[in-house]
């Protein structure tokens, strides 16, 4: 898949919107990615996840990584359906009490290879705090792949970041809102905010 064919995916699913945003990073912006409507049609996520896993089977080779590691709740579908394409196991993690945590008897066995999947990378925080987990856990992260970066390859991971779609979409601090974002109210789409049961 070329970089068109991504964007029409995610126009077809009506999952590029407009409108004044506050992304999971607290950062605003005029554009959210809403991969959650990508990947409600199992087929386009089949189709999307099968071009990111032959990307990086073409980077890592074949059988590089042992565990596909996701945070919840973005990363859990896309992370799923890229164990699936690469034929291992895939967990996520979860927010307890503020920070990421392993839970619902996932274990990640000293020397893991781990493959970090998000659905979108915007500042790399959520990433880095999956990273932590996962060392608090003995496992080693070698890449993270992700359907967007929102950085188009600036976010420096400390690992390599292999995105099926890079975008430089603007985002901004609260506080140095432009002129076009400070009359339309503020939506939270991410799941950064979700109070754990």
């Amino acid at each position: 898949m070329n970089r068109e064919d991504v964007i029409k995916e995610f126009e077809a699913a009506g999952a590029i919107l407009k409108g004044h945003f506050i992304l999971s990073s607290g950062l605003h912006s005029d554009t959210y990615l809403q991969c959650a409507r990508v990947l409600m049609d199992p087929r386009r996520a089949d189709k999307l996840c099968a071009a990111l896993a032959a990307q990086l089977n073409a980077k890592f080779g074949i059988g590089a990584f042992d565990l596909v590691v996701s945070p919840a709740m973005g990363g859990v579908i896309v992370g799923y359906e890229m164990g699936r394409q690469l034929g291992i196991p895939s967990v996520f993690v979860e927010r307890v009490e503020g920070s990421l945590a392993l839970r619902r008897g996932f274990e990640i066995p000293e020397g893991t290879r781990v493959l970090v999947v998000e659905d979108v990378v915007t500042t790399g925080k959520s990433s880095k705090e999956t990273f932590a987990c996962i060392a608090e856990h003995g496992g080693k992260v070698l890449a993270e792949a992700s359907l967007v970066d929102r950085t188009d390859g600036e976010a420096d991971l400390g690992v390599p970041l292999i995105a099926l779609l890079g975008l430089k979409v603007q985002a901004y601090e609260a506080d140095k809102l432009p002129e076009h974002l400070q009359s339309i109210p503020a939506v939270k789409p991410g799941s950064r905010w979700l109070k754990a049961a």
